[in-house]
């Protein structure tokens, strides 16, 4: 089991710490609810330096991020980050990851802990251009500070203005510490992550200091459980849950980000007759109608045909009525349609919705 450089910081806390993605990671502190409410009305801080880091470099480089993402890099200009997927030949997801373009011939590709190996293995594999790839997931910590008043603690430890746009990141010194300062979200709140180098003293010094200086806002650290379920209100796609190598980005709702005229890339073609031919699912936003927790597994009917499953579920705790994400066939799939989430063989009124779930 792996360990990130703030484990014994939040052993001290007292969070309740589980197994996630082959580390030993903080799923609570208080309670979910509560570290949830803290970073939609104030500040949390998350220690999410699980997640993967893989720098492309060279003259290449591009070309490589272009073979192997859904999403049209070229577009990126350096200081911006994009978001992106990598698909398996036949069209399902290998991960949901973000792109961010360092310098004219240098990327850093940021992935999910649980894919961290199976992804680098997969570009490596289809690196017909030579590009240089390297993984520098060890070497990293990300800290991430989510929440309205995120901005007013950063800016009290930073040499230099908070002020990026959404999908921006530049590089500062938070605490007198060289790192990365982005602005891409997992919340739908205003939130920075810092992604940095150094040792298990440096991660901790920082860690204090944005608590000192989050004081007066009342800032909380919070745990992976917050981060799912704030992630949900927003209808932000978790891979393991609502996308795999099983789906496919369209019927995902990632058509947004699946750039089919942007030239050759891996399944292309497949995705290209997928959309001609039309979907058969899509995955979609329930709202239920009465007290239940719709998990994922649970099957979703139509009167007595079963018509989808649920990928995604929680108690909202924002409009405290049970939220979910599933897939249904298309013909059920418009906003308005009523079905129903099987939960202990009894049947539940779902109403699928508008995303996100939460207006801000």
């Amino acid at each position: 089991m792996k360990k990130t450089k703030l484990f014994d910081v939040h052993e001290k806390l007292g969070a309740k710490i589980v197994d996630f993605a082959g580390y030993l990671m903080p799923v609570q502190y208080s309670s979910i609810i509560a570290e949830h409410k803290t970073v939609r009305n104030s500040v949390g801080v998350f220690d999410v330096s699980h997640m993967g880091e893989f720098k492309v470099k060279g003259e290449h480089a591009l070309d490589l991020i272009q073979f192997v993402t859904v999403n049209n890099a070229s577009k990126l200009v350096i200081g911006q980050a994009q978001y992106s997927a990598m698909c398996y030949n036949g069209g399902g997801i290998v991960d949901d990851l973000l792109v961010y373009k360092l310098d004219e011939n240098e990327y850093m590709l940021v992935v999910n802990a649980s894919n961290i190996e199976k992804d680098f293995n997969w570009i490596k594999e289809n690196n017909k251009f030579d590009a240089d790839l390297t993984n520098e997931s060890d070497e990293y910590s990300l800290i991430a500070v989510q929440g309205p008043n995120s901005r007013k603690v950063l800016e009290k430890i930073s040499d230099k203005p908070i002020d990026i746009e959404f999908y921006h990141f530049f590089k500062a010194k938070i605490n007198g510490i060289d790192m990365i300062v982005s602005r891409t979200g997992y919340t739908g709140e205003l939130g920075f992550e810092l992604y940095f180098k150094g040792d298990e003293a440096a991660a901790v010094q920082l860690w204090n200091a944005i608590f000192e200086a989050g004081k007066e806002f009342d800032i909380q650290p919070a745990g992976l459980g917050a981060r799912d379920s704030l992630r949900l209100e927003m209808g932000y796609c978790l891979y393991g849950n609502d996308i795999d190598k099983t789906t496919n980005p369209l019927e995902a709702g990632l058509g947004w980000i699946t750039k089919l005229k942007k030239g050759d890339f891996i399944a292309r073609d497949v995705l290209q007759k997928v959309k001609e031919e039309g979907l058969k699912r899509k995955l979609v936003p329930m709202i239920l109608t009465e007290k239940a927790f719709p998990r994922h597994g649970y099957k979703i009917f139509k009167d007595d045909s079963e018509v989808g499953i649920v990928t995604s579920g929680t108690i909202s705790p924002v409009l405290e009525k049970p939220i979910a994400l599933g897939y249904v066939a298309k013909e059920f799939a418009k906003e308005g349609e009523s079905v129903d989430v099987q939960i202990r063989n009894k049947n539940h009124n779902a109403e699928i919705v508008k995303l996100p779930f939460i207006r801000k």
